[in-house]
């Protein structure tokens, strides 16, 4: 990944900056404690800018995944650059709505959607609803004719494609519960023509996260212009083809191709095989956020023994869970000095030995340090366990602090368990 795609950096006294300033600062200017998450929308506008710019003249969407970050003040940065979402909830869809983006810009997908937020989908008239098996089909049929209204519905097919990463985010092989298998596509397009209340609009596909390269993302793009291809010769309605997400990022032990490589390849792709008349989705969400967001935690205590040397942080699993969930690595470093060689295996405060971030070279005992590279499914994956209130979210601009989302506290939690 080049520098360029991220805005952390280190300035002249070796102080960890953010956007050109500060994190030290920033953190001052929005009197918030640790741990905090730390956004730069400078840096988000950017990437999603220099994403829309590989494009070219092709007619395309940029469906920004909402699961990797959902925050509002991310939301309208990314709305004014000129993206829409991708969302899998209702919940995303109404925050989707209140930030301003327009429904005929969003995407649903997910396995096992509510009757309410399909009829919201309906009703909101979303550019597609993403069925994921011949199941839904008939659902959303149902939802359909008891609103009166037709039903915009995509295909997403399981491409049947392996992919080099943690199991829990491969999601396009024969195994998982996601997609339609590639045998009962032509049964469901089937089922579309033959209802009055469907109508059908796109393909889709999306085969994992954390791809390093365009290889596996370009051979489950094939299956959709395959599958497109096929419908479009048969006189059968398409609008789309959506090519999914999953573009990597530099978390430090891997380099991975810039998301422009990803949209170059989908351009070259479709043209090859003769659909450039049909919009061409992407489902970008890691990559436009994930090196444009610091966690900042507050060293409580070290721990030495002749064997082990442990860093205690106030950030813990609750805060960023996927180190716990993925074993993912994040680089960790001091906030206010560069890091230097001696090792600590920082861990947080919760009581389970999954709650460890690994081991890391930071020199001497630090006061503070920042955790690289949450901007993607940190705030969004945090929870409340052991008691322990949520993080808080800053919001940067131009080098300064334009918003904050402050902790609820722990008192908050109290009284929510008292009145269980």
């Amino acid at each position: 990944m080049s520098a360029a795609m991220t805005t952390f950096a280190r300035d002249q006294d070796g102080h960890a900056t953010l956007g050109g300033t500060r994190l030290s600062t920033l953190l001052e200017q929005a009197h918030v404690p640790t741990p905090a998450y730390v956004y730069d929308l400078d840096g988000i506008e950017r990437a999603a800018s220099q994403l829309k710019q590989a494009f070219g003249s092709r007619r395309h969407l940029i469906a920004y995944a909402m699961k990797a970050n959902g925050a509002g003040s991310i939301l309208r940065t990314l709305r004014d650059a000129g993206t829409g979402v991708c969302l899998v909830s209702g919940g995303e869809m109404k925050v989707a709505l209140g930030a301003g983006i327009l429904p005929g810009r969003m995407v649903i997908s997910g396995v096992a959607k509510a009757d309410w937020e399909i009829d919201m989908a309906i009703s909101q008239g979303l550019y597609a609803i993403q069925v994921e098996s011949l199941e839904e089909l008939a659902r959303i049929a149902g939802r359909a004719r008891s609103l009166g209204r037709q039903a915009r519905v995509g295909l997403r097919i399981n491409p049947g494609v392996e992919i080099e990463s943690h199991s829990h985010i491969a999601t396009g092989h024969d195994a998982a519960k996601f997609g339609i298998p590639r045998a009962d596509v032509s049964a469901a397009f089937e089922r579309i023509d033959a209802s009055e209340w469907l109508v059908s609009v796109g393909v889709s596909t999306h085969v994992g996260s954390m791809l390093p390269t365009p290889k596996a993302y370009v051979e489950s793009a094939t299956a959709v212009c395959e599958i497109a291809r096929q419908r479009l010769a048969s006189g059968g309605t398409l609008e789309y083809m959506n090519f999914g997400g999953g573009f990597g990022i530099d978390y430090g032990p891997q380099a991975a191709d810039a998301p422009t490589e990803f949209a170059q390849a989908a351009v070259t792709l479709a043209a090859k095989h003769g659909l450039d008349e049909l919009e061409l989705v992407v489902e970008p969400g890691r990559s436009l956020v994930g090196p444009y967001g610091m966690l900042v935690a507050s060293v409580r205590q070290g721990k030495e023994s002749p064997a082990r040397r442990w860093l205690m942080i106030d950030a813990g699993m609750n805060d960023l869970l996927r180190p716990a969930l993925y074993g993912a690595f994040h680089r960790i470093e001091p906030l206010e000095r560069l890091p230097g060689t001696k090792e600590w295996r920082v861990v947080g405060p919760i009581c389970e030995s999954s709650d460890d971030f690994g081991t890391h070279a930071l020199g001497e005992l630090p006061e503070r340090v920042v955790v690289r590279d949450t901007g993607a499914y940190g705030f969004v994956m945090a929870s409340e366990y052991n008691g322990r209130a949520l993080p808080s979210e800053v919001f940067t601009k131009n080098g300064t602090v334009v918003h904050t989302s402050p902790s609820p506290g722990v008192d908050f939690w109290v009284e929510r368990r008292l009145q269980a």
